[in-house]
């Protein structure tokens, strides 16, 4: 029996290491170079003049700006050197091959080396990488890119500054537009709070194992376990559809591509969780090895890789902050408390063996 309870340990160590080599590469790939989090807030104001099918918004946390054109005529964004950089319109998205924008933007801090032919006084060459009529793109103009924050960040950094006002010049046939907005400088979150809260509650949930492992209270101890392992796995879930969403995903489909294109280890770390609750709850065999493995996956891929949000001001998705704050702290909660209460069950069935006398022949 210790040799059993031991395996299992060591299993739930090797497949989570395992699952960390499997999953660091697809997590990484979400949204390209989408952040998880940013103390600078940008806002769009609009286009000027107004055009009704012509709409903007900012999306991944700020990264990224998007422009949906159902006008029925193309509408081109004009590059950083007054350039014709992309045209988005009834026949498809298109990128000028020859707009230096066009290389700078491939990237969050604009560090694409420009090809020799990135000219922007040449003629627009267009090439179509988008079906539809709605373009992303990272815009230097929206975002901070300096290494350090603005002088009066640094003098006053408790406090909210409008960092700048900013325009990205639009063109519609003739007619020149202009998308406004606003990127402003938001105080980040007292981190230390959300890590003490996480802390003393996933130590509270990590004690449900000792009643777990007794005789008298160890029925509903593993009951509420297994409730908390469904509320882990439910907000599991629920982050990463929240993300897809803030990245500019349209509709159950394009939530359902994107979850399987850049967040599938993330959505299947959740869903486990979601299927470890209901097998606790069912008084399944070893269950206490199912609660320590969904738990230890559920803190590291669901709980340690989005604790960004307890430093930052600016969370990538469409709800607050806080809400974020609070759902990756239930997830750590629920994650480390799982995984100390499943072992420390996995360690009183050992004890148990131990003091069982072995039957006579």
């Amino acid at each position: 029996m210790i040799r059993t309870a031991l395996a299992r340990a060591g299993l739930i160590a090797a497949a989570t290491c395992a699952a960390t080599l499997l999953t660091a590469a697809p997590a990484a790939a979400h949204g390209a170079d989408a952040p998880n989090g940013t103390d600078y807030r940008t806002r769009v104001a609009g286009v000027t003049p107004a055009r009704p099918d012509l709409t903007v918004r900012v999306i991944e946390a700020g990264a990224r700006l998007e422009l949906t054109n159902h006008t029925g005529r193309p509408v081109e964004v004009i590059g950083y050197s007054g350039e014709p950089y992309l045209r988005v319109g009834p026949d498809g998205v298109f990128e000028n091959s020859h707009s230096p924008a066009t290389y700078l933007n491939r990237t969050l801090v604009g560090d694409t080396a420009l090809p020799a032919d990135a000219d922007p006084a040449a003629p627009p060459s267009w090439r179509r990488i988008a079906d539809g009529t709605t373009a992303r793109w990272h815009d230097q103009r929206a975002l901070w890119q300096e290494s350090t924050p603005p002088a009066e960040v640094r003098a006053a950094p408790e406090r909210e500054h409008r960092v700048r006002d900013w325009t990205v010049p639009l063109r519609d046939g003739t007619d020149p537009l202009a998308i406004g907005g606003t990127l402003d400088w938001v105080p980040p979150p007292d981190a230390y709070t959300w890590w003490a809260v996480s802390i003393v509650g996933l130590l509270a949930v990590g004690a449900l194992g000792l009643f777990a492992a007794a005789s008298t209270a160890g029925a509903r101890a593993l009951t509420a376990v297994g409730v908390l392992l469904l509320v882990g796995g439910a907000v599991a879930v629920l982050h990463p559809v929240g993300r897809e969403l803030d990245a500019g995903a349209q509709g159950v489909g394009g939530v359902a591509v994107g979850l399987l294109g850049g967040q599938v280890w993330a959505l299947l770390t959740g869903l486990g969780a979601l299927a470890a609750g209901w097998y606790t709850l069912a008084r399944r065999p070893a269950a206490d090895f199912v609660i320590a493995l969904a738990g230890a996956c559920l803190a590291l891929f669901a709980g340690v890789a989005n604790a960004a949000v307890f430093t930052r001001s600016v969370a990538p998705v469409p709800w607050s902050p806080g809400i974020a704050r609070v759902m990756v702290a239930v997830v750590l909660i629920t994650g480390v408390g799982a995984t100390a209460a499943g072992v420390l069950r996995l360690h009183a069935a050992a004890r148990a063996a131990t003091r069982t006398p072995a039957p006579t022949p």
